[in-house]
């Protein structure tokens, strides 16, 4: 998420913390620099000139302040610009006082907005909201198929109304059923088209009079550029939408349109999508996505996902392995990594690690190398697995041949252990360390 904004913003900043004095000259010289790289994202012209003028005002004011340096101190008047950027603190759902919380989902065709529907429902089992879904684009039954098939992984009861019918009249049904059955939140799935035409607002329009939602949010695929700032623009003139999901955050999207929304539409983000899994839906907080973009990490949300993804079981088990006599063996550093995998892309984690994702180089972070380890691991007998001193040249030229890989992949991998088991030995008698759960420690 925001890969290449992070890298390039992060080279300008950089330049700036080098710096023992600032002087006015040489924060607009830093600045124009900030401001191409915001334009190369794909930001908003204005909001990229307001931005600038902002950071640039504030820059000149605090620059000779002395109980920080100089170079840090615009660092930190960006970060608050970026946050600011995103709305003023964390936006949350606002719930009804009397359940069924509505929430109308609407966006256009292929903007991911059925699957974000399921991702949210998801979202609010784990938090106890008791939602249930409904399937109201009835144009197209591989809609309805397609979300009856994801409430069925994320265990949510779905209404379906009859293809070709009124979706108006099955969402009535679907809120009348939800009322029934004491839902704490449902979630209506309306029709996309390509692009923005009178019938389909007509038809938002009438069910949002019918459904009076409480939340109103549009999803749309950041991977659009400045294309999703029109078409959000559009849905909040016809529908005054509460709010904005952006979807396809971990894929090309140069970070534009999240950038820009707010500032241009005037309604604040309050989910991003950053992976294909279910549980690829984060909750925006301004100040945390900020300090992403500047490669600052997001401990907050590291443990989150942590918690949302570690299997408690194998939790449980690792941390007795950790804290017993036995040690770290390689059958438990097999268990960390599928749980580390379960976060999702390596790479998109370590980033949340304050000053750990712009260190890593990429060849680190490459999904197939984690497979070769968990190839080379596996093809160890169990003995082997908890006793690595076992492995001499000969059952080392045998893993290697049953793994498919060389054999100094097994030794490089080998001396990684050994280290991190010395690293784990000595992190075992330290205290009052925080802790992400799952995780060795």
């Amino acid at each position: 998420m925001f890969g290449e904004l992070s890298e390039k913003l992060d080279a300008v900043l950089g330049r700036f913390r080098e710096r023992g004095v600032l002087t006015e000259p040489m924060i607009q010289e830093g600045l124009r620099e900030v401001r191409r790289v915001l334009l190369e994202a794909d930001v908003n012209f204005r909001v990229t000139r307001e931005f600038v003028d902002r950071v640039r005002a504030r820059a000149v004011e605090e620059a000779a302040l002395k109980s920080v340096s100089p170079g840090q101190q615009i660092v930190k008047i960006v970060h608050d610009e970026l946050a600011a950027l995103f709305g003023e603190g964390g936006a949350t759902i606002e719930w009804s006082s009397v359940p069924p919380t509505v929430l109308l989902v609407v966006g256009l065709q292929g903007s991911g907005k059925t699957t974000t529907a399921a991702k949210l429902a998801k979202r609010l089992r784990r938090e106890g909201r008791n939602p249930m879904l409904a399937a109201c684009d009835l144009q197209r039954p591989a809609a309805i198929e397609q979300l009856q098939a994801l409430a069925a992984r994320v265990e949510v009861e779905v209404y379906a109304g009859a293809p070709g019918g009124d979706p108006v009249e099955a969402a009535r049904e679907a809120l009348r059923r939800a009322k029934g059955s004491g839902r704490g939140a449902l979630i209506v799935d309306t029709a996309g088209r390509l692009q923005i035409d009178e019938p389909l607002m007509d038809e938002l329009r009438r069910m949002k009079a019918e459904l009076d939602p409480a939340e109103i949010l549009l999803v749309a695929d950041a991977m659009t550029g400045q294309e999703a700032v029109r078409i959000a623009e559009g849905f909040n003139e016809a529908l005054d939408l509460t709010g904005i999901v952006l979807t396809k955050m971990d894929g090309d999207a140069r970070g534009g349109a999240a950038l820009s929304i707010r500032s241009t539409v005037g309604r604040p983000i309050k989910f991003v999508g950053v992976g294909e899994s279910l549980d690829d839906l984060e909750r925006v907080d301004p100040k945390r996505l900020a300090g992403r973009i500047l490669q600052q990490g997001d401990v907050v949300g590291l443990v989150e996902r942590a918690h949302q993804t570690f299997d408690e079981a194998e939790t449980e088990k690792l941390q007795k392995s950790l804290t017993g006599k036995r040690g770290f063996t390689l059958e438990d550093f097999l268990t960390a990594l599928k749980q580390v995998q379960k976060m999702g892309p390596l790479e998109q984690v370590a980033r949340m690690i304050p000053g750990l994702g712009a260190r890593l180089p990429a060849a680190g972070m490459d999904p197939k190398r984690m497979k070769h380890v968990e190839a080379i691991i596996l093809s160890m007998t169990p003995a082997e697995r908890r006793r690595p001193e076992l492995l001499n040249g000969s059952r080392r030229a045998r893993i290697a041949k049953g793994s498919g890989r060389p054999v100094s992949e097994v030794n490089r991998l080998m001396k990684q252990f050994g280290e991190m088991n010395k690293m784990m030995k000595q992190m075992r008698g330290m205290r009052g360390m925080p802790r992400i759960p799952g995780m060795p420690g």
